[in-house]
């Protein structure tokens, strides 16, 4: 059975129109129809013309957001010796050794991200099964593996996170919040579409862009016009 709308859902969904819109359009749309009593995440769902089953066709890697995330995020470091005072004198909001990774590993889950120093990777490798499918496992790839702890706790606090295409070769990203300004929204949406036209996969072929779509957490779906997004020229801030 179909489930059922609520009224506020309805509403909003109303006040979209099956069109493709001008970028910032859809921003100021997003903020309209973001009605839910809570400071609603901004999401960009991104399909590309990829097939990730194959190697050369898999994208992953990490975007700074100019404008930030809005979020508070919770960064667990994986390090030895003194590297573990650097992480938590960076601001780290966990740091430990083999203390550490036993903690995870009897189910300690207080945090959004993991990074680790390249030595201790063969140590972490056993969190694996633990992180891999919540999409924690620390990775060079992603700016997760690294001896520059202060540089990356600092980055990734300040608005960098990373993204992958899902099997299915679309790219899910929160890109702010619903409070921000739709300029705002604006700015980061063009960093995550220059990040995802930069990292290309060398096995994508013909068109690289399908559709984008961006939506409160909790609101429609609103179909962005990718042409506009890729031709947008941002004045520096």
């Amino acid at each position: 059975m179909a489930k059922k709308l609520s009224k506020r859902m309805q509403a909003a969904i109303a006040k979209v129109e099956e069109r493709p819109y001008e970028p910032l359009a859809a921003l100021q749309l997003l903020k309209e129809t973001a009605t839910a009593k809570f400071d609603e995440a901004a999401e960009a769902h991104i399909r590309l013309g990829i097939d990730p089953k194959y190697t050369d066709q898999q994208l992953r890697t990490t975007v700074s957001l100019p404008k930030g995330t809005g979020q508070t995020i919770r960064i667990a470091v994986i390090a030895r010796g003194e590297k573990v005072a650097e992480a938590t004198s960076a601001g780290a909001d966990l740091a430990g050794s083999e203390e550490l990774i036993e903690e995870i590993q009897g189910g300690m889950m207080d945090f959004d991200l993991v990074i680790a120093t390249p030595d201790m990777m063969p140590k972490v490798a056993r969190l694996g099964r633990l992180l891999g499918p919540r999409g924690l496992m620390p990775s060079p790839k992603a700016g997760t593996v690294t001896a520059d702890l202060g540089g990356a706790i600092e980055e990734f606090k300040a608005g960098k996170q990373e993204f992958r295409a899902d099997r299915t070769g679309i790219v899910h990203v929160m890109f702010g919040k619903a409070s921000f300004t739709p300029e705002d929204l604006l700015v980061n949406l063009k960093a995550l579409q220059e990040t995802v036209d930069r990292n290309r996969p060398s096995g994508a072929k013909g068109r690289y862009w399908r559709t984008v779509y961006v939506a409160a957490s909790m609101g429609p779906a609103i179909e962005v016009d990718v042409s506009a997004l890729r031709d947008l020229k941002l004045e520096a801030a």
